[in-house]
């Protein structure tokens, strides 16, 4: 082009500005994960879904439900997974969803769908710290006497996990992997225990009473499957994040989608255990409204005191998550910015190569949003489940959106760029990604058809409602060509920052003489 160097261009809609390569040096990323690492940090993302969250959808469908929206989301993760994995090998750069959504469906499509994968995960953080903070308040309050209000928790957690995740790369991807070991060791102790014991009883997963002219199997009939669906994703939540460490893997081409598969694997097989063995410890009518399900399973099993030094471990679950979902929004909200969607400071890294910035003010977003929300709730009779419930649903109804538009990405991608180098190829192919773009449709139909889940979904319209108006009017005349950028823009021949380099078509955009 024949325009100066320092002029801005258009090009696909969006106005861009140069950046060079200090601007890449202060958002630097280390490569420290191989194919464990990334299965820790999967697992470890999901995991604490086995232990609170999911047990919720079988007081809206009974067990018989639950079991029937465990079995469609496998079917979903599948698809889901092996798609992602292809698109990851694709574009081995951070910014997962936001990049596919991008290549396929340009600027406006990229935000959509970065925004709904960053309110799945900011959102899913604050679960998890809710949730968190209740198991640590109930082993304090059983072994100290000591109870502390959920605010001084939720900091306290916030806290401690924005500075493990600003450590550095390595110790996080170490810190996965020894404490998703450490929680699949728990949920295996406890199925153990929930066997030999002889507390798990057969008919204690039907005991919730049917309404007039239904079944035990199905206790309030087929339509609250529809609402188990939000629920039954707590087992399988996160795993999706995988491509979100494509630039501090070593291999990330050979090593996203096999880590993928074996993280899949895992979770199917820890979920199914919780899923049969607590219900049939504390029953389902209890485990329906339980805010700590396991351990209240471990409860029935030992007692309150034993049960709650069996819950410091269970604690490792949850925090197992925490760790793995707050590295998911920091990479999500980092990749955004870098590109300039976002706030361009949120991009910083620092001297550890890690997103302290994007953790830091995600975290607040989070811990501001709980604050809000228990304080509206406190109000209401049931206070203590409120606010934890309508920000589950913001995660679930994020990551569905997300999962979605992946899924359409996809297909397009397909038939957009159909000569790329695609160094890993979904088994399932476009069928694959049509099942999971379909039931991820009908997962979203649910929350709308759910009135409980509407305080959700008016806090989501309002988030994007000022994130569209400020990219309209702001952000997209400033965008910069980033990795992910750069792939889209060239039709995939750029888009490899570990070979090219981080400004490999700013010469090409702005001119040779930038």
């Amino acid at each position: 082009m024949s325009q100066s160097s320092s002029e801005p261009q258009k090009v696909a809609g969006a106005t861009y500005t140069r950046a060079g390569q200090e601007y890449f040096e202060k958002r630097g990323l280390k490569r420290a994960a191989g194919i464990w690492g990334l299965w820790g940090l999967a697992v470890a993302a999901v995991i604490s879904g086995d232990f609170s969250g999911w047990n919720f959808g079988i007081d809206f469908a009974g067990f018989g439900g639950m079991l029937i929206a465990f079995a469609v989301l496998v079917l979903m993760y599948y698809g889901l997974i092996f798609s992602i994995g292809e698109m990851a090998a694709a574009m081995p750069h951070t910014g997962g969803a936001y990049s596919f959504a991008r290549s396929a469906m340009g600027p406006w499509g990229g935000l959509v769908t970065g925004l709904a994968e960053t309110i799945e995960y900011v959102a899913t953080t604050a679960v998890i710290v809710y949730f968190s903070a209740s198991y640590a308040d109930a082993i304090t309050s059983e072994l100290l006497n000591l109870s502390l209000p959920p605010w001084v928790w939720w900091l306290v957690l916030y806290v401690l996990f924005i500075a493990l995740n600003s450590a550095g790369a390595a110790i996080s991807f170490r810190f996965a992997i020894v404490v998703s070991i450490i929680s699949i060791g728990i949920i295996l102790v406890f199925s153990l225990m929930a066997v030999f014991s002889g507390a798990f009883q057969w008919a204690n997963l039907w005991d919730i009473a049917p309404d007039p002219g239904q079944t035990e199997f199905l206790p309030h009939g087929v339509l609250p499957i529809l609402f188990a669906l939000p629920f039954a994703m707590w087992f399988f939540l996160g795993i999706e994040e995988l491509p979100l460490a494509a630039e501090e893997s070593h291999n990330p081409v050979r090593d996203i989608p096999k880590a993928g598969f074996w993280a899949r694997g895992t979770l199917i097989v820890t979920g199914l255990l919780v899923l049969f063995l607590n219900t049939g410890v504390i029953g389902a009518e209890a485990t329906g409204v339980a805010a700590e399900p396991l351990l209240d399973g471990f409860r029935a099993i030992v007692g309150d005191q034993a049960a709650a030094v069996l819950a410091l471990l269970a604690l490792v679950g949850l925090l197992a998550s925490l760790q793995g979902i707050m590295f998911a929004y920091g990479r999500n909200m980092y990749s955004l910015s870098r590109a300039g969607y976002y706030p361009r400071f949120l991009s910083l890294t620092g001297s550890r190569k890690t997103p302290w910035v994007a953790l830091t003010v995600g975290a607040a977003i989070g811990f501001v949003a709980l604050a809000i929300l228990d304080t509206l709730a406190a109000v209401n009779e049931g206070a203590g489940a409120v606010a934890g419930a309508i920000v589950l649903n913001i995660a679930v109804w994020g990551a569905v959106l997300a999962y979605f538009l992946q899924m359409v990405s996809f297909v397009l991608l397909r038939r957009k760029f159909p000569n790329v180098a695609r160094p890993y190829k979904s088994p399932w192919g476009v069928p694959g990604a049509v099942m999971a773009a379909v039931i991820a449709a009908i997962v979203f139909v649910g929350f709308l058809l759910n009135p409980t889940f509407l305080p959700a979904i008016i806090a989501i319209v309002i988030v994007y409602v000022v994130i569209l108006l400020g990219f309209g009017l702001f952000f997209r005349h400033r965008l910069v060509l980033s990795p992910e950028e750069e792939y889209a823009l060239s039709g995939g021949r750029h888009g490899d920052p570990q070979a090219e380099g981080y400004d490999a078509m700013e010469s090409q955009v702005f001119g040779k003489d930038a």
